[in-house]
This record gives C-alpha cells, structure tokens and sequence, in this order.
C-alpha cells in the first residue's frame, strides 16, 4: 500500500495525527530504489504513521501543514540527488529536466531543497523536531566545499537549523531516533546515536578535534587535512567521533557510522510491502523517467570498496560491502515476472558495483577497512578474497525463472576485481554468453598514470588486459560484443598532454566512448577536495586542477576527436601541447577498427 500522499488518503486511513511527515524533492515513487520509500516503509513497519510530502510548494509554509502537525518529527531529504547536482549541469547551466519529477519536468525542486524545506517546516510548526537526511545531508554534514558558490560552506546541520542529521544508509538510525521521541525525550538529548550528527556546546574528550570552521574556509591546507581525518574515520568498527567547531558555543558532532545491515537485514528491507510504482496522482502529469530506469532492476548489494576518488559512495554508503541473500533476490525477480507491463528483461542485479557481493577480506569484519591503504589500488590487495561464485550462481537462478529471457548486468563490473578471480575465464565466458547484449560499458575513466593515480584506478595495462580477454572470450563464442568505455575529462591530475594521451590511446585500440563525463565536483568526495585545494588530502602532495573553461572544453574534444564538429577544438589543444603532429594521425581512418556498434 501507499504510503498516503495526499490528506484525503490520510484521512481515509482513519489517522488524526501522523507521527512523521516524509518530505522530500522527488517524486513519490514507491520503490525500493528510493530512500523515501524504505525510510517510510521501514518506519511503518515498526508500528508508526508516515505521511509522504514529496515536491512540496516550498514558497510558503502552507504545504508544510498538509497533514497537521506530526507527533514526532519531520524527515527531511532533498531527493535521490543532490539537490544542486538535481537542478546544474557541470557548467553550472540550469538543467532542463529533473528526472525524478513528472514527465521530467524542471523547476519543481529549489536550489538547496533541504534548507529550504527544513527552514518551511520550522515556519510552520517551531517546536516539532527536524531531522534532515539522504545524500545532501550526508555529504555536506561538516564544513564542505560547494562547487556552485565556490567557498566552503557550513555544515548543512547548522544552515537548515535541523536538530539531527542522519548520514549514510539510514535504516537504524531513523528507528533509534524514532524509538527516542516516542519514549518522551528531547530531540536536544539524543546525541548518542550511531550515524548522525548533532550540535552541542563543547566537543566530547574522546572525539577527534577536526580543524575549526574558521580554519577550513581560509586555509586550503586545513581543509585538506580535515578531510584526511574524516575519511579515515568512516568505518563502523574503527571510526572515533568527529568534533567540528564553529564557535565557542556551538560544535557540530558526528558519531560513528552505523553498521551496514547484514544480509538478513537487508532482505527484510527490500522485501517490505513496495508497490513498485510511483503514486497514481501522477499519473495525468506522466512517467517518473527515474523509475523507468530501475522498475526491471533487482538491488543485489550495498557499500563500494572500489574507492574510486571521484565517488561519493565511500563517504556515503561506506566501504564495508553486504549483499541480499539469493533467495530473496529470486523471489523479487519473480514478482517482477508477474507484472503486466514486464517483457521478459530484467535490466540489472547488483549495486554500486555489480560484482561486489560481500567484504574485500576477512579482516574487515573484525578490525574494519584499512584506514591507510585501498582494497584497488594500486593495486588488488593480496588479502583480497576475489569470488564471484555466489554472484553467478544468484545470475543462474534469476535467468531460469520461467518468463525471464535475459538479464542483463548495467550497474558495472570491476573488471580488475574480476581479473582477481581464479575462475576469471570462466565467469567471463558466463557473463559474455548470458550477461551482455550487444555491448558491455565499464569503467577505466582514463589511461594516463598521472591520472589514474588522483583518481585511485587501475593501471592501464589492466584495462589492456580485460579488454583482451572480453574480446577474444566474444569471439571463442562466436559473438559480437563491444567493450565501451565510460571516461572522465577534466579530472584533478589531468593535463591537456594525459588528455592527448588517452585520445591516441582510443585511436590505437578503436574504442569510441559513448559517454564522456566532465569531472563534477560534488561534495563528499576525495576528488572534490584536490579540486578545491589543489592537494591529494592523503599525501598532501600537490595535485594540478584544470579549471579554466576552455581547457575543459579541449580535454573534451579530445576524447570525441571522431566528431567533425570538435576538429577545430582538437587542432587547438593538440598546438597547444605542441603536438600538432598528431593532427593527421587523429583525423586518418587506418587502425581505427570499431570496437562498438
């Protein structure tokens, strides 16, 4: 069942107060992919009653009253996306379209929607308690630097005026806060809990002292080094609280993480009672083009120990990796079968990574992650313990469901991890038979060392390695299949030279990208904070920005040379790195054989 959206739905249930109103920037779409949805379910099931305000008229109090005052709490998100990533481009163009919004449509959702929300709520009921959570809570919960200003901004705890944030997944944390409020305490005592952040006046003795407020927004370095401090402080197991003040009187403080749900646990969450639709008020207004993504697609996992620098996932979601178990990922694909509109396709089992279905190793579950080094890189850690085993064999099961013609792997595959494998071969051979159609999209991002070093990814000959093996494994079948290669231009450590490098290298190889992503800085990630600084926060040693809006432009269309509108582009960064020799060689169809479609 829904949860209700509306007041008539409200009343219908026969509720005189909500105990919670769930407000946020999306669409209300009732799917396990939407953290609105699981929040609202999961609290639900222990006994409370959720009311939904999904796209709220955020020009005045009024909509913020649609249910009357909750008992316990407002919960606050921005939506799936941040809400400024949500509404500009990497060139800070409005965007046209918000995909989690009907038909698409643009314009529903304010810049920093969670200030804005929280600051309405406050405006229409000033003592009932905020909690703000999601993605733009959780990466902007301490001093962070915000690309769209262009300066280091205060914690979101503090420009919301929220009484609690939740950061990370927030299942047990939102329980715990409830389970409080429903006790009878203050919103203002509950600062013990795992997975949030509060303000107090003073920081605890046994909380690290990050550097102050002050100190981050002026000095680059101590930003640096503040960053340092809360990336190795990330891990339920070896994380200390956070202490980050900002006057003599006000400190924000972050408790440890949660930790991750396990594999029961996470069942129990994705098997709540979903309707796996959005809300039917939305219906004269159109598709949520978000959802039409992930309506045939099966969450297998959660946690990223890939480390990618330019992710947010490590900071968000953590390191430590869990999966759902395979028996309640059968049992979703078989509801899926049972939809009318279902066509035989399931587009994706997996999750941040598709092929990381536990912990990198056994330390991790005794000790946590390593605090000073990656499980990826450089290199594959040898205590990795690289099995695909029990991802294939939950593939297997899906694919021979009666009705299921394919299932397809779209969330992305560590091709290094995979090459980790004994059974490589095989899985391979399994994945280019069943797994793909047509073509398989990974990830190198980049070839050049400088680069691939900033952004913590495999070497290239690594990549070399894979795609070799994709090919020739395509072939043995009889089959063909491309490799394309997601790329990201204009990341922290490329020069205009790594960017004529990796154009040659798309030459040679015949890869042509099919989507190439300008660096975005976002908040949250390791990437972000060399942008800013100028610094890799974990060595301190420097690190080049290309900043400029044409350089930017020319990393681009360097890595689209095959275009003909981008040749003047081209010929000018090619001078530019004074290699302008390279022009025919670019520009000529020999050695050029496709490796796409």
């Amino acid at each position: 069942m829904f949860l209700p959206l509306t007041r008539q739905e409200f009343e219908e249930r026969g509720w005189q107060q909500p105990d919670f109103v769930l407000v946020t920037g999306d669409a209300y779409v009732d799917h396990h992919s939407f953290g609105t949805a699981i929040i609202g379910h999961v609290l639900e099931s222990r006994g409370y009653k959720v009311a939904v305000l999904a796209r709220p008229d955020y020009r005045s109090a009024d909509d913020f009253k649609r249910f009357g005052r909750p008992r316990l709490g407002f919960l606050i998100n921005s939506g799936v996306v941040d809400s400024m990533v949500n509404n500009y481009s990497v060139f800070k163009h409005r965007r046209r379209r918000d995909e989690y919004a009907p038909a698409g449509k643009a314009g529903g959702r304010p810049d920093r929607a969670l200030i804005v929300y929280a600051n309405r709520a406050r405006e229409a009921y000033k003592d009932v308690p905020i909690i703000i959570g999601g993605i733009e809570a959780s990466l902007r919960r301490l001093a962070h630097y915000d690309y769209w200003s262009d300066q280091v901004r205060r914690s979101v705890l503090l420009d919301a005026k929220a009484d609690l944030l939740i950061y990370g997944m927030g299942e047990r944390a939102v329980v715990e806060i409830a389970e409080a409020l429903d006790s009878g305490l203050s919103v203002k005592d509950i600062t013990w809990i795992r997975g949030t952040c509060c303000k107090a006046g003073e920081a605890p003795a046994d909380f690290i002292r990050l550097p102050d407020f002050e100190q981050v927004r002026s000095d680059k370095r101590a930003y640096a080094e503040s960053f340092a401090l809360q990336y190795k402080n990330n891990d339920s197991l070896s994380a200390r609280g956070l202490a980050e003040k900002y006057t003599d009187t006000v400190f924000v403080l972050q408790n440890p993480p949660q930790p991750p749900l396990e594999g029961q646990e996470l069942d129990d969450v994705y098997e709540l009672p979903y309707e796996n639709a959005p809300h039917p008020s939305y219906e004269a207004q159109g598709n949520i083009p978000a959802f039409e993504e992930v309506k045939f697609s099966i969450v297998s996992s959660r946690g990223c120990f890939g480390g990618c620098a330019f992710c947010a996932l490590t900071y968000h979601q953590g390191r430590q990796v869990r999966g759902r178990s395979a028996a309640s990922i059968v049992r979703e694909a078989q509801a899926l079968t049972k939809r009318d509109d279902f066509k035989g396709y399931i587009h994706d089992v997996g999750g941040p990574t598709a092929n990381f279905r536990g912990p990198a190793c056994a330390k991790q579950t005794k000790h946590g992650v390593c605090t000073d080094r990656e499980c990826l890189y450089p290199a594959v850690c040898p205590a990795i313990k690289a099995d695909h085993s029990e991802y294939f064999s939950i593939l297997r099961q899906v694919r021979e469901l009666p009705g299921i013609k394919k299932v397809f792997i779209r969330s992305g595959i560590r091709y290094d991890y995979l090459l980790a494998d004994a059974d490589c071969d095989r899985y391979l051979e399994e994945l280019c038979r069943y797994h793909v159609s047509g073509s398989l999209k990974v990830a190198p991002e980049h070839i050049a060392p400088a680069v691939l070093s900033c952004m913590h990814k495999p070497a290239r000959e690594v990549f070399v390695r894979f795609a070799r093996k994709y090919e020739e494994t395509n072939r043995r079948l009889g089959l063909k299949q491309y490799l394309i290669p997601y790329l990201i231009s204009s990341h922290p450590g490329s020069r205009l030279e790594d960017a004529v490098e990796l154009a040659l290298f798309l030459k040679e190889y015949g890869f042509v990208p099919d989507q190439v992503q300008d660096f975005y800085p976002t908040p949250g990630t390791l990437a972000t904070c060399m942008y800013y600084t100028g610094l890799d926060p974990l060595t301190m040693k420097e690190v080049y920005v290309p900043r400029t809006l044409e350089e930017k432009k020319l990393q681009r269309a360097l890595l689209h040379f095959h275009k003909p509108e981008n040749r003047a582009l081209v010929e000018k960064a090619l001078a530019r790195a004074g290699r302008s020799e390279l022009v025919s060689t670019l520009f000529s169809h020999s050695h050029h054989k496709k490796r796409r479609k």
